[in-house]
């Protein structure tokens, strides 16, 4: 049963306003048959299914067709789905239907708040355990004082989003060797928000297998969502072992590859935060640093801060040319490969900020820098992009970084200039910018990813320095080679 038609069609009927406010992103033909094939075979036994934010059922139809394809041995399969929205529980209805008609699937359609539900099914020790979970959640983020915060914490769930509420509650929900299949965003993998959770599943699931589509607007794209997706199979209270790590540009699977890792790459043992590092791309065969490179920011004696000037909060004193009275101020927009062009006319965004004692107290004395965007593009493929600021390129006593940057500093004060060309050199070489990637499950760079990388010595960094000056143009292979022969 084929349900991309139907999927365009409701898709194209509800409100995208109200579908996105609600993190409601339907999933295409293409991903439910790849997630439904995560499966392994089932042997023998009745299937129980569940079904978390349903849709129009295309999760479920994917998995009862390879239940039909395959010829599992199950002789029935329960699916228990659930969609509060009354266009699409209609076409679930029909969906699912469709199935019951024609073989042994009986279906529990519940139109009931999934977190709500689950937690007083599982309070009341009234919850059926599942054989099988088959989830793509709302991405929708939870306020501390939510009732759904509330609720979760009730049953010992603390997450920040929607999507990770469905997912704890689905393992919560699973017989011991049931498995789970999910497409969620990435961005749950790193940071301190979604550690809880991520002590909480790795506490109780085996991770089977990850998927990572390289270009991370393509798994939605029906929808334009700007979000790097990750699917998930996990076995719950399995053996962990090896993990199976593949990837895709994009939904249509056509450069397919795979390769096993062992865990001990993918969540390292003396990692107190618990971080799940996903190989992807150039980094499946190259997923960590050499162990030359295995020195903190703390043993460089170098701190990464974000940008401190906000510029809707100055928007007064904002110019967008330099004048007398003013600091030169850095937007993303002016990198220039590994420099910074300033001031740049005729731009979007303003060249100087208003010198007054407010100012002065989100302001740098000039100096070398190294700077790193927090934001990319979804056309770049690169999520590392660092530059080098330079005191000769301005004629003042200090300097503004605006919010989306990242600045490397010393007590608010520049570094030594072979330090800072060395440091840049190095955030800008493909290996870095794969290893990065690898425990970085956000699509944007974070100061608290960067004080978590692993660098080179002090030294090692200013002797790439001295060489990167002497360079009138380095190409990025001249780049990587570089790098690789100081390890």
């Amino acid at each position: 049963m084929r349900l991309d038609p139907i999927r365009r069609e409701v898709s194209a009927k509800l409100d995208r306003k109200q579908r996105s406010a609600l993190g409601q992103f339907m999933t295409p033909t293409h991903v439910a048959d790849f997630m439904a094939g995560l499966f392994p075979p089932i042997e023998k036994g009745n299937v129980r299914l569940l079904d978390a934010g349903a849709g129009i059922g295309s999760l479920s139809a994917a998995f009862l067709e390879r239940w039909i394809r395959d010829g599992w041995g199950a002789g029935h399969v329960g699916v228990t789905a659930y969609e509060i929205d009354l266009v699409l529980r209609a076409r679930l209805a029909d969906t699912l239907t469709h199935y019951a008609e024609a073989y042994p699937v009986t279906r529990e359609i519940r139109d009931t708040d999934f977190i709500e539900d689950a937690v007083n099914r599982i309070q009341f020790q009234d919850a059926q355990r599942y054989t099988h979970a088959i989830l793509n959640p709302p991405y929708k983020k939870i306020n501390s004082q939510s009732r759904h915060r509330h609720l979760l914490r009730q049953v010992g769930i603390e997450t920040v989003n929607l999507y990770s509420a469905f997912v704890a509650l689905a393992i919560a929900l699973m017989q011991t060797g049931g498995q789970v299949v999910a497409i969620i965003p990435r961005s749950f993998c790193n940071g301190p928000y979604y550690r809880s959770f991520r002590e909480f599943l790795l506490s109780r699931m085996a991770i089977r297998h990850m998927h990572l589509f390289d270009a991370r607007d393509k798994a939605f794209q029906d929808d334009d969502v700007l979000q790097e997706n990750i699917i998930l199979l996990l076995e719950r209270g399995g053996d962990q072992g090896d993990v199976m790590i593949s990837t895709s540009t994009d939904d249509s699977f056509a450069d397919y590859r795979v390769h096993a890792h062992p865990f001990s790459r993918i969540v390292l043992a003396n990692d107190p935060e618990r971080f799940i590092h996903v190989p992807a791309g150039a980094a499946l065969e190259t997923s960590d640093l050499p162990d030359a490179f295995s020195h903190s920011l703390v043993d460089l004696g170098v701190e990464v801060s974000t940008g401190p000037v906000v510029d809707f909060r100055v928007k007064n004193d904002l110019c967008e040319l330099p004048e007398a009275g003013t600091v030169p101020l850095l937007y993303p927009t002016h990198f220039s490969g590994q420099t910074i062009e300033w001031p740049k006319v005729g731009g979007k965004k303003p060249n100087a900020l208003r010198l007054n004692p407010e100012t002065k107290k989100s302001l740098y004395p000039t100096g070398f820098y190294a700077v790193v965007r927090r934001f990319s593009s979804k056309e770049e493929k690169r999520r590392l992009v660092a530059a080098l600021v330079s005191p000769e390129s301005f004629e003042s006593a200090y300097i503004g970084f605006e919010n989306h940057l990242n600045v490397f500093h010393c007590a608010k004060q520049g570094l030594p200039e072979d330090l800072m060309r060395g440091l840049v050199a190095y955030l800008n070489s493909s290996m870095v910018d794969a290893y990065f990637r690898c425990f970085s499950g956000h699509t944007q760079v974070n100061a608290t990813d960067l004080r978590r990388m692993r660098y080179p010595s002090s030294q090692t960094l200013k002797k790439l320095g001295r060489w990167e000056v002497k360079q009138e143009r380095i190409s990025q292979e001249t780049l990587d080679k570089k790098i690789l022969s100081l390890a």
